[in-house]
């Protein structure tokens, strides 16, 4: 497992240019800068546990969308195109299968499906990358997102569902308000790490407040 830390370097350095590379033009909420939040949070996240494999960590927030199903129209292939990548890096095969593992299973799969990570690693990935997702910064990618895929902003007629199956959530063409309900609103509750809710707190309240004076205007109340 051990590697000196040039080796470590170099691994980052050549998976952000990778990273790069792939999200280059995305104007979904997906891009490069999303990425490199989600690596700088894992950072925070991963300093306050113990017993954790940082290159891991850090690795697995910089891939963690490059397979993402909502990017990928052809994901079987983008998982081959990660496994040559990583096949590259000096990283042993123990690193790999966890690092391939944490890509496969980082991503929200729907509000009654169970998706929490089985090592520690995966869970610090997975709470920034959430954390990515709600607060101000949260609230401008979900608009990005529907507009890159025709969502409306909202339609009162159209109520929130909560998916019984990942299925059923990929399927779903709901509106950007609605996810607020359907996923952003229930993420705090999701978070695995002691840092990730303490962070996630604020950033939920904020969206809170912004929903509401979003109903408010749209009501004519304000």
């Amino acid at each position: 497992m051990a590697m000196d830390n040039k080796e470590n370097r170099c691994a980052i350095k050549a998976t952000m240019r990778y990273a790069k590379a792939h999200f280059s033009g995305d104007s979904s909420g997906h891009d490069w800068w999303h990425t490199y939040r989600v690596w700088r949070l894992s950072i925070i996240i991963g300093n306050t546990e113990k017993n954790i494999d940082m290159l891991v960590v850090q690795l697995a927030a910089l891939l963690h969308d490059v397979a993402d199903w909502k990017l990928n129209d052809n994901q079987a292939q983008s998982i081959k195109n990660v496994v040559k990548f990583l096949n590259q890096l000096k990283l042993g095969r123990k690193r790999r299968t966890m690092l391939l593992h944490i890509i496969n299973n980082v991503s929200f799969k729907g509000a009654k499906v169970k998706d929490r990570m089985d090592n520690k690693e995966g869970m610090i990935v997975q709470d920034a990358d959430r954390l990515d997702a709600i607060g101000a910064i949260g609230i401008a990618r979900a608009f990005a997102y529907g507009g890159s895929v025709g969502r409306a902003i909202y339609d009162p007629k159209v109520k929130p569902k909560m998916h019984r199956s990942f299925n059923a959530y990929k399927k779903s063409n709901s509106t950007t308000i609605n996810h607020f309900h359907e996923k952003l609103f229930l993420l705090r509750g999701r978070m695995n790490t002691r840092k990730a809710r303490e962070l996630a707190k604020k950033r939920d309240e904020y969206m809170k407040g912004y929903l509401k004076r979003f109903i408010e205007e749209w009501e004519g109340r304000r």
